[in-house]
């Protein structure tokens, strides 16, 4: 279900935003809507579910782009990343060799977990943001789109939790025909995320994406029609307009005990 992409740096670069998105991050979650979150592995068919919700008007939370924004040129995390790898890891225009860095982190664990130490702040808090800002233009629905739900610790603030599966060989199969690599390669990329079945096993929904587009489009129907029934009571409250009516009750409330103080004390 996945399109080609260059073999090589597009994969390293991909790794690394993926490595980049979860790691010790924290979301506080603001009074929000259904916030549903979406994940899978490596060449499962995630971003193709991602985009087909897209496609039907849900609003996606994109952590990867999160990510990748966390490295743009004169950003907090742009300037502590030089600060600790040096220059060296920069292209002609200014912006990180995100390849470069990626042979870097990936060949050593320390200083891989010491890059997402340095981009978890600017990370959650642009996760946060996406969301807020969601939740003021009245959304009443989201879709986290978050290949590590699992291990950032992130499905606790997500319902329902949906996974897009495919079995072993399906997913190597299809990462070596997407990166043109090899089986070794695809294998070692593969063990290195937490296993489908595990995320499985944790799932509210799980879309089995292992036979044809017809068939994912034939399970995706029912799952958009679970993710956009009416917000339980719980989620409407918590939604913009829930909070709206709440301020506008107790505005009038306020205002009444107002008007009724002063009808007192001028009487």
């Amino acid at each position: 279900m996945q399109h080609s992409s260059s073999p090589g740096s597009g994969a390293a670069a991909a790794d690394l935003s993926a490595s980049l998105s979860f790691s010790a991050v924290v979301v506080h979650r603001p009074k929000t809507m259904r916030i549903v979150g979406l994940t899978g592995g490596i060449s499962s068919g995630k971003s193709t579910v991602s985009n087909l919700f897209k496609s039907h008007g849900i609003a996606i939370v994109d952590a990867d782009i999160v990510a990748r924004d966390a490295l743009k040129k004169g950003s907090g995390g742009w300037k502590k990343v030089v600060a600790t790898f040096g220059e060296e890891i920069l292209l002609d225009n200014g912006e990180v060799n995100r390849p470069r860095l990626g042979q870097i982190v990936f060949s050593d664990p320390d200083k891989r977990q010491f890059l997402n130490r340095l981009l978890a702040p600017y990370i959650s808090s642009g996760i946060f943001w996406e969301i807020l800002k969601l939740w003021l233009k009245g959304y009443k629905v989201i879709v986290l789109d978050i290949p590590l739900l699992f291990e950032a610790k992130l499905d606790k603030f997500t319902k329902p939790i949906i996974v897009v599966w495919v079995d072993p060989e399906t997913q190597i199969q299809r990462l070596m025909a997407r990166d043109r690599s090899s089986e070794e390669d695809a294998r070692n990329r593969i063990n290195a995320q937490m296993p489908l079945d595990a995320k499985r096993s944790k799932a509210d929904i799980v879309i089995d994406n292992t036979g044809s587009l017809d068939d994912l489009n034939e399970q995706f129907q029912k799952v958009l029609l679970e993710v956009s029934k009416p917000l339980t009571w719980t989620e409407f409250w918590l939604s913009r307009q829930g909070a709206l009516i709440i301020l506008a009750s107790i505005t009038s409330g306020v205002l009444l005990c107002i008007k009724a103080f002063n009808n007192n004390y001028r009487s």
